[in-house]
C-alpha cells in the first residue's frame, strides 16, 4: 500500500461539514452518508494507492442529484471524487483530498436496446458484463471486455478508455462511446456526442471526455454502439517452450493476415501463478498464448492458418476448446490471472504499459535484462495483439523498494524507448501521474491543463489525478 503525494492537499473537516449539511437538505439523509464506516468503504479502489477516506458520500440515482451535488460542492470549494464500481487500478476512483464522493453505483439502469440503430442507452452504474448478457440477448454484440467485467461498470469503463483482450480485433471503449448526458462541476448538463456513427459538428468533445479520468465531468447517460454478435467463436490454447516463441507465433500470424479477436500473452513467471492456482498446464511449457478467432460462417481455414503460425514457431501443444465449457474454463483461469499473482508476494504492482505489436518481443527481453540487474521478481502477461503487455512487480519487504522503484522507471524509459506509451488501458490516475512528463512535453500537459480548467476552473472535480504537481521525481506508487 502507497501513501498519497503530499502535494495534494485534504480539505478540512468543517469545511467539507458546510457542505454535507447543504446536501443532506438538498437530497435527504438517506442520499447522504458522513458515518465513518460508511465513508471507509469509499476510501480505495483496486489500486496499491493507500486508502484516503472521503468526508461524505452522495449515492445519487438520478441526473438532478448529480447536478445539485455538483453544484453545492463547487459553491463550497469542496473537492468532489466522481466513482462508478471503483475496480480502477491507478487510484482514479480515490478521493486523495477528501470532500464527497459522488457515487453512481445506484444508476444501472439500461434504457434502451435498440437493434436498428445498433446502440444502447445505459445509465454509468451498469456492470458491463449485465450489459453483455442483456445485449447478446438480443443477438447484439458489445466488445470492450476488461478482466473486470463482472464487477467493473460503464461510467468507469467510459472514463478510462477501457480495453480488454478482444480489443486487438474490435478497438477499445472509445470506439463504441457515441454520446454522453454528462454534468460540469458547475452543476450545469452537457450532452456530448450524438446518437448516429457519423457526425462532425463542433470539436469531438465525447472522445475528450473518454479516458478524462474522471476530471472533466460525471456521467449521467451513455449511448454505446452495437456491432451483430459473430455467431462463431473458437477459442485455442497454445504452449511453448518459451515467451520468445509466442512472440513468433504472434508474428507469424500477423504476417498470414489473422486478426483474431483476442491474442492473450502469458510467460513462465505468470505460469507459475496459474499452476498454484489449480491450472492444469503441461510442465513442458514456459508460456503460453490463448487464441480467439470469430466470424459469421465455418473458422476451419482461420484455425488452420492459426496452427501453422503455432507450429512454424514450434508450438509444444496447440488445444482447440471442444464446447462452451472448455472455453469458459480457459478464460476463468486468464481472468484470475492478477489474484493469482497477488498471492505470490506480499505486495504487486502491474503497469500496463503499451509497445508497438513489432517490439512486444523487445519489451520482454528489456523486461528480463530489468528483473536480472536489479534482482526484482517481474513476470508478464496482457494482450500481445495490439502490444498492452501488465509488467508485475512483485515485493515482500520494506528494504526492497529501492530496487523496485529502480525497475518501474527503468521500465517506463524501455517502453518509451520502443515507441510505446506508459498506460493502455489503466489510466494515469494517482500513481502514475509523477512520470507523465516522461511521454508527454511541457507544451502539451500545460494545454491539457488549460482544457481542465475550461470544464472545471476551480480544480475541485477528482482533484489529484493525472497532473501531478512537481512531474520529475520517484514513482509515487513505491
Amino acid at each position: 500500500m502507497y501513501s498519497v503525494p503530499a502535494d495534494i492537499p485534504r480539505i478540512d473537516a468543517a469545511h467539507a461539514a458546510r457542505a454535507l449539511l447543504a446536501l443532506d437538505r438538498a437530497l435527504g439523509g438517506s442520499k447522504v452518508l458522513t458515518a465513518r464506516e460508511a465513508c471507509e468503504r469509499y476510501a480505495r479502489d483496486e489500486s496499491e494507492t493507500a486508502p484516503s477516506a472521503p468526508h461524505g458520500v452522495v449515492l445519487a440515482s438520478s441526473a438532478e442529484d448529480v447536478a445539485t451535488t455538483l453544484r453545492i460542492c463547487e459553491a463550497h470549494d469542496v473537492p468532489v471524487t466522481p466513482r462508478a464500481a471503483g475496480t480502477g487500478k491507478t487510484g482514479g476512483s480515490v478521493p486523495v483530498a477528501g470532500g464527497v464522493v459522488l457515487a453512481v453505483e445506484g444508476m444501472n439502469a439500461i434504457k434502451e436496446i435498440s437493434r436498428e440503430d445498433l446502440l444502447v442507452v445505459c445509465e454509468p452504474g451498469v456492470i458491463l458484463a449485465h450489459l453483455h448478457a442483456a445485449v447478446e440477448a438480443e443477438g447484439l454484440f458489445y466488445p470492450p471486455d476488461p478482466n473486470s467485467l463482472d464487477t467493473c461498470a460503464l461510467g468507469g469503463n467510459v472514463a478510462e478508455n477501457a480495453g480488454g483482450p478482444r480489443a486487438f480485433k474490435y478497438g477499445v471503449t472509445r470506439e463504441y462511446a457515441l454520446a454522453a448526458d454528462a454534468v460540469l462541476m458547475s452543476g450545469a448538463r452537457i450532452r456530448a456526442g450524438k446518437r448516429t456513427v457519423k457526425g462532425v459538428t463542433g470539436y469531438d468533445v465525447m472522445a475528450t471526455l473518454c479516458g478524462s479520468e474522471g476530471t472533466l465531468a460525471v456521467f449521467t447517460e451513455l449511448t454505446l454502439r452495437l456491432i451483430p454478435k459473430p455467431p462463431v467463436v473458437a477459442t485455442l490454447l497454445a504452449l511453448f517452450s518459451d515467451v520468445r516463441a509466442c512472440g513468433a507465433a504472434v508474428s507469424g500470424m500477423v504476417a498470414r493476415g489473422l486478426v483474431p479477436r483476442c491474442l492473450e500473452l502469458v510467460d513462465e513467471g505468470a505460469m507459475v501463478a496459474l499452476r498454484n492456482n489449480g491450472a492444469a498446464i503441461d510442465e513442458r511449457a514456459r508460456a503460453m498464448l490463448i487464441i480467439e478467432v470469430d466470424g459469421h460462417g465455418p473458422l476451419d481455414g482461420e484455425l488452420a492458418r492459426v496452427g501453422d503460425a503455432c507450429a512454424a514457431a514450434k508450438a509444444v501443444d496447440v488445444v482447440v476448446a471442444q464446447d462452451e465449457a472448455q472455453r469458459a474454463r480457459i478464460w476463468a483461469a486468464r481472468r484470475s490471472l492478477s489474484p493469482a499473482i497477488r498471492k505470490l508476494a506480499n505486495f504487486k504492482l502491474s503497469e500496463d504499459v503499451v509497445v508497438p505489436r513489432s517490439r512486444v518481443g523487445a519489451l520482454l527481453a528489456a523486461c528480463d535484462r530489468i528483473r536480472d540487474e536489479t534482482g526484482v521478481r517481474m513476470l508478464t502477461y496482457g494482450h500481445a495483439g495490439d502490444g498492452n503487455l501488465h509488467v508485475n512487480f512483485l515485493w515482500n519487504h520494506d528494504d526492497e523498494v529501492p530496487g523496485v522503484k529502480q525497475a518501474i522507471e527503468r521500465c517506463f524509459h524501455e517502453t518509451l524507448a520502443l515507441g510505446g506509451t506508459l498506460s493502455g488501458e489503466h489510466g494515469i490516475g494517482v500513481l502514475k501521474a509523477p512520470y507523465l512528463h516522461l511521454e508527454q512535453s511541457p507544451e502539451l500537459i500545460a494545454l491539457q491543463k488549460r482544457i481542465k480548467a475550461a470544464f472545471d476552473p476551480k480544480g475541485l472535480l477528482n482533484p489529484g489525478k493525472i497532473f501531478a504537481a512537481d512531474a520529475p521525481g520517484s514513482h509515487r506508487a513505491c
